[in-house]
């Protein structure tokens, strides 16, 4: 961090935070939003940061304009990753840019357009179920369905060929990595998927389709002209987010299922519930190393007692707010009867997740097909404290989920 403050800062504690099982947050995390919402941390890169661990403080930094994802993606700007933000991401971009651009693919998002992927979705569910249930137990419920269903659905969505998905998930799980790979190598996966994009843009205005690229393609024709470079990047972000997202919250979410049965029995008895459990598992899940991404404040701020000065970058830590007692009763208990869920797992502001509505249909018909067609005997294989998620990663997905029935 490059901050005029002169506390010492020898001392300060590593981010990310060890967790004590997958999905759960780390119990650092606790002690901090009770005693200090707004503390430093030191991050892979050996850049600093202000964590936040409070629910009202996320719900400031979510919004409040003066913490910039532009200004985190400048030169010089610390980071959390190994290799600097692209700026032209929407991810990466602050208003009047931001809005222009999320207006743009914001019509391929709409409920009622998402909502109609469902019997699609369904059927993806069930085909992968039935080559699951052929092999017969054990299984691995990653590998075998909860990575395969949702490259699926985003490479559907932009028109990428089912014989290069193993490319794009591996390009992915590359832009995602904290400490796992070299900084040359993570480069080269952006070179090679933005290259690998260009040619499905440029196919896509060749041969115009239903599909999001073209609709892109055309929504910019509309406003007098195609910009690649642009169309190419929101092609990125897209499948950068929307893949192993949701991929390691469907392992996840089964995991945390199966560890707690009774509220599983009761999701088998209502399964008209299921979009309330939902709720309940992207609250409850600790899916990312915190949830937010990096911010840097364009002016001085007090946050939560703290002052934090112009150019001193701050990471909401999403995972710790929605644990968070001042807002959920009984926070570390999952309740799929809660009556009130003010989850922030997709964001707040002109920042709110594009793709949260396609992820919560993901995510219901994902756990539907498991009640309906995986047996009651359903169970964990083997050791459930040998369970480890992805090291030095940013998704702290589940590389593999050993199940029997």
């Amino acid at each position: 961090m490059r901050s005029t403050d002169t506390t010492d800062t020898t001392d300060l504690p590593a981010f990310p935070m060890p967790s004590p099982f997958p999905g759960e947050p780390p119990i650092a995390f606790a002690q901090l939003r009770e005693e200090k919402p707004v503390a430093r941390v030191r991050l892979p890169t050996g850049d600093e940061a202000w964590l936040v661990t409070g629910h009202a403080e996320n719900r400031i930094v979510l919004t409040d304009a003066r913490f910039s994802r532009a200004a985190a993606a400048a030169p010089g700007a610390p980071r959390l990753q190994p290799i600097p933000p692209d700026p032209g991401s929407m991810l990466n971009m602050d208003p009047p840019e931001h809005t222009r651009l999320r207006r743009l693919v914001a019509p391929a998002f709409t409920p009622r357009r998402i909502e109609d992927l469902r019997p699609a979705l369904r059927r993806d569910v069930d085909a992968l179920l039935d080559d699951l249930l052929a092999a017969g137990p054990p299984a691995d419920l990653v590998t075998g369905f909860a990575r395969r269903l949702p490259v699926a659905v985003i490479c559907e969505l932009l028109g990428v060929p089912g014989s290069d998905r193993r490319r794009i998930t591996e390009w992915v799980d590359l832009l995602l990595s904290l400490t796992t790979h070299p900084p040359q190598r993570i480069a080269a996966a952006r070179r090679e998927m933005k290259a690998y994009l260009a040619g499905l843009v440029e196919s896509a205005r060749d041969r115009p389709g239903n599909g999001l690229l073209s609709q892109v393609i055309e929504a910019y024709d509309e406003i007098g002209g195609t910009d690649d470079e642009e169309v190419v990047m929101l092609a990125a972000t897209i499948l950068t987010g929307g893949f192993l997202t949701t991929a390691g919250e469907i392992a996840l979410s089964i995991v945390t299922l199966l560890r707690h049965p009774e509220q599983l029995a009761a999701l088998r008895r209502e399964p008209e519930t299921l979009p309330r459990a939902v709720e309940e598992l992207l609250r409850y899940n600790v899916l990312t190393t915190g949830g937010g991404l990096l911010r840097v404040a364009t002016e001085d701020v007090v946050l939560g007692g703290v002052r934090i000065r112009a150019g001193e970058a701050v990471l909401p830590a999403i995972s710790a707010a929605n644990r968070d007692p001042r807002v959920y009763t009984e926070p570390d208990v999952l309740d799929f009867r809660r009556p009130d869920n003010p989850h922030i797992t997709f964001g707040l502001g002109v920042h709110y997740c594009l793709g949260a509505k396609l992820a919560r249909i993901e995510l219901e018909e994902a756990l539907a097909g498991v009640l309906r067609r995986l047996p009651p005997t359903l169970r964990l294989a083997g050791d459930v404290t040998a369970l480890a998620v992805h090291p030095g990663h940013l998704v702290r997905g589940l590389p593999e989920l050993p199940i029997t029935w």
